[in-house]
């Protein structure tokens, strides 16, 4: 009986993650909302605690906060829409315009490779076609889907709001469930997910903020038809890490080869900016704004946006960071599951990194021999 217990806790462990994955994805609707609110309230928080430090009532200092960043949201979101209307107009043109250059991408392929088969161009053609047709597919499902996602985040506001009215009810909550000689322990823990989430949402907000004016001025300087649109676009993909880059450059590159009159040459400018802006996003945007506030070792980044991406899509890319974070820190403060904080955090593999003080020390001895 003894020699069962192992397969039976394990199977039990199993039945009650898969049960609980399953209650997180059918779910979603209603918990994605409520996760943003705990992220946005936790961006928010500084300035709150700074306006209720400087005598505001909590209830006026919560209402300023979130007025400041509607009216944020606010402004990025009319110049959005100005561009996106624009774009709207010229649908027709832009169509054109691809279709053209389909045409002139097919016809190298052939004169290069020597192959005769139009199979590939119909097939982007057909894509082409309905992503810019205004009916009810394309680009009139996309906008549909964001919008119906939009009336669903409606609520968030008044999840921000309750989130910083009642923090520190939800504080002694927790407080009062731990037993006496645990509280210093839990109170620690509190503490470090505020201080981490925190710096982390208002670090990367501030990175994307920044990305939104250095991609749009680069693109507007570039001659990018849409160059405001477009930066905001891959600007705002930056909140997934490693691979936001990557996927906010593909829009505007992709853009510029489908509708450019010179696709190569302007896709090459494209494409050498954003290498330029990635450099400046990771060496110095996000070392010297975010920092090390997570602590999270790439390898399980990427799984944790994996997994996240096949429970919620691309809110459950945009949340699951600061969810590991929050993991490690609980891991770090209780004793008997430190090995899992090791197992989630950098430490262990220092030697075998690659920076730029490894390659100076190299440098340096090198010369002295």
């Amino acid at each position: 009986m003894k020699s069962l217990l192992p397969s039976l806790k394990l199977a039990l462990f199993l039945l009650i993650s898969i049960l609980f994955i399953y209650g997180v994805i059918m779910a979603r609707n209603f918990l994605f909302p409520i996760t943003f609110g705990v992220l946005f309230a936790y961006l928010l928080l500084p300035i709150a605690k700074f306006l209720e430090l400087n005598g505001f009532p909590r209830i006026l200092a919560n209402v300023l906060v979130i007025l400041l960043a509607l009216i944020v949201l606010g402004l990025i979101f009319f110049l959005f829409y100005q561009q996106l209307a624009l774009m709207f107009e010229n649908l027709g043109s832009l169509k054109e315009s691809a279709n053209r250059n389909i045409e002139s991408f097919q016809q190298q392929i052939q004169d290069l490779l020597g192959l005769s088969d139009n199979r590939l161009e119909d097939f982007l053609k057909a894509e082409v076609n309905r992503f810019f047709s205004s009916g009810s597919s394309g680009i009139g499902q996309i906008f549909s889907s964001t919008t119906g996602t939009a009336f669903r985040i409606l609520i968030l506001p008044v999840y921000v709001f309750l989130f910083l009215y009642y923090r520190t009810k939800f504080a002694y909550f927790i407080l009062k469930m731990i037993k006496k000689k645990n509280k210093p322990v839990a109170i620690k823990i509190l503490r470090d997910i505020s201080t981490v989430a925190e710096r982390y949402m208002g670090g990367v907000f501030i990175v994307v903020l920044i990305l939104c004016i250095i991609n749009s001025s680069g693109l507007l300087i570039l001659g990018v038809d849409y160059a405001i649109l477009l930066g905001i676009i891959s600007a705002f993909f930056n909140f997934i890490p490693y691979f936001g880059t990557l996927m906010g450059g593909a829009v505007p590159l992709l853009f510029v080869l489908l509708t450019d009159p010179d696709p190569l040459h302007m896709g090459l400018k494209v494409l050498i900016m954003f290498i330029i802006v990635q450099f400046t996003e990771n060496n110095i945007l996000t070392p010297n704004i975010v920092g090390g506030n997570v602590n999270i070792n790439p390898f399980f980044i990427i799984i944790g946006l994996v997994v996240g991406s096949m429970i919620w899509g691309i809110p459950g890319m945009l949340v699951i960071v600061p969810f590991l974070a929050i993991a490690r820190i609980i891991f770090i403060n209780i004793e008997s599951l430190n090995h899992y904080a090791f197992l989630l955090g950098p430490r262990g593999t220092q030697k075998h990194s690659i920076n730029f003080r490894k390659i100076k020390k190299k440098l340096s001895g090198s010369k002295k021999k």
